[in-house]
């Protein structure tokens, strides 16, 4: 018993030692790291892990639009190739909307049409697409207005110089290190700390903004607290108005925060379903327009969906792209492996949500999965 006693009171004081050393070096968001992530057995954030958050609601449409499905709904199976690689890297839901119509759609461990997983970095294309709503409203002047214009903090040294546009390009020149498996990281900080602003409002700019494309999270944070100041709404209403309960969103999503009632994560998570991220994938093929009704100027989508940069082709204002097989493709992306892939030519949709991506080299942007998912959907298509 005096055994078991001294073993608690070592464990107690080993703890407590930790802690106490966890603010002093100032790296006290790892609490909440252990707490959340770590001792659940993950290495970094994970599909469902929105359920250890606080979160902001983005309501749903109060009249839903469900998708139209295909007539010749699920009569093709997934090809043996992508089976194998659902399997392999644990898939939730994969979509192919063909026509707007859900031509295939399956679901795995557990997961269905309803079910609602961490979008991750798709969750950027949302905050740019918001942008381009400001600026629609006039609440915003342009993709050229300065960032100091809204963030005094930013008025110094090169910063001085950065423009909205840049931060949705990815050509902002702040310090930032994307690294999401290293738990000392400014990105594994962001995503933990219950004061996100200051976080963000401590950045430096170390590059000239504006020459060339660099991906940086802390880039889309910014924008996002931009967008509300400028437009006096948080980021969940703001998109809940003009895109969820327009486009007739089933479900309500849940956008996760640095605390109760504090500000939204914008750079990612987003915990929604398969079918209603897909509706951000119609909207950028229709050129901003639902049923009839300009939700997003057009110019702004093109613009969008065109690299800024000649030496920097994979992306554009929130949106990344590719011209695979000749085909031009734009496409919403997390990390490991949230996909809304567009192919306009084709009227073709792509969905997959999954617990891991594929291998990634230095060779191509694009990790090996992505192809995939689209050869393997036209080889099911040709049947």
């Amino acid at each position: 018993m005096k055994l078991l006693k001294k073993l608690f009171l070592g464990v107690a004081l080993f703890l407590t030692t930790l802690i106490v050393l966890a603010y002093a070096f100032n790296v006290d968001y790892l609490i909440k790291a252990v707490r959340t992530i770590y001792i659940k057995g993950h290495q970094t954030a994970y599909l469902e892990d929105y359920k250890e958050f606080d979160n902001g609601t983005i309501s749903k449409s109060d009249v839903a639009q469900p998708w139209a499905i295909h007539k010749n709904y699920n009569t093709i199976k997934a090809t043996p190739a992508l089976e194998q690689l659902h399997k392999q890297i644990g898939t939730v839901a994969f979509l192919i909307i063909k026509n707007d119509s859900i031509w295939h759609e399956s679901y795995y461990d557990g997961f269905d049409k309803n079910s609602k997983s961490n979008s991750f970095s798709m969750a950027k294309s949302i905050v740019s697409a918001s942008l381009g709503k400001a600026i629609m409203e006039g609440k915003i002047k342009g993709l050229d207005q300065l960032v100091s214009d809204f963030f005094p903090e930013f008025k110094e040294g090169k910063a001085a110089k950065m423009t909205v546009g840049d931060l949705s390009s990815m050509a902002s020149g702040l310090n930032w290190d994307e690294a999401y498996y290293s738990p000392f990281s400014i990105t594994t900080r962001a995503y933990f700390t219950d004061d996100l602003s200051k976080v963000i409002l401590g950045l430096k700019g170390v590059d000239e903004p504006g020459q060339k494309y660099k991906y940086l999270s802390g880039n889309t944070q910014l924008l996002a607290m931009v967008i509300e100041k400028a437009t006096g709404e948080s980021l969940p209403n703001y998109v809940s108005k003009n895109f969820w309960k327009p486009m007739g969103a089933e479900n309500d999503a849940l956008w996760q925060t640095d605390k109760k009632d504090g500000i939204v994560k914008a750079f990612c998570c987003i915990a929604g379903d398969a079918r209603d991220f897909a509706r951000f994938g119609k909207l950028y093929k229709q050129y901003g327009k639902w049923n009839g009704k300009q939700l997003l100027d057009s110019t702004f989508i093109a613009k969008s969906i065109t690299p800024r940069f000649k030496a920097s082709p994979e992306y554009g204002y929130g949106w990344w792209l590719s011209d695979y097989k000749g085909k031009k493709i734009f496409y919403m992306r997390g990390h490991l492996g949230q996909y809304v892939i567009v192919i306009p030519e084709d009227e073709l949709i792509i969905v997959r949500l999954g617990n891991e991506k594929g291998l990634q080299t230095n060779k191509s942007p694009h990790s090996d999965d992505f192809f995939v998912y689209i050869d393997e959907t036209y080889k099911m298509l040709a049947q």
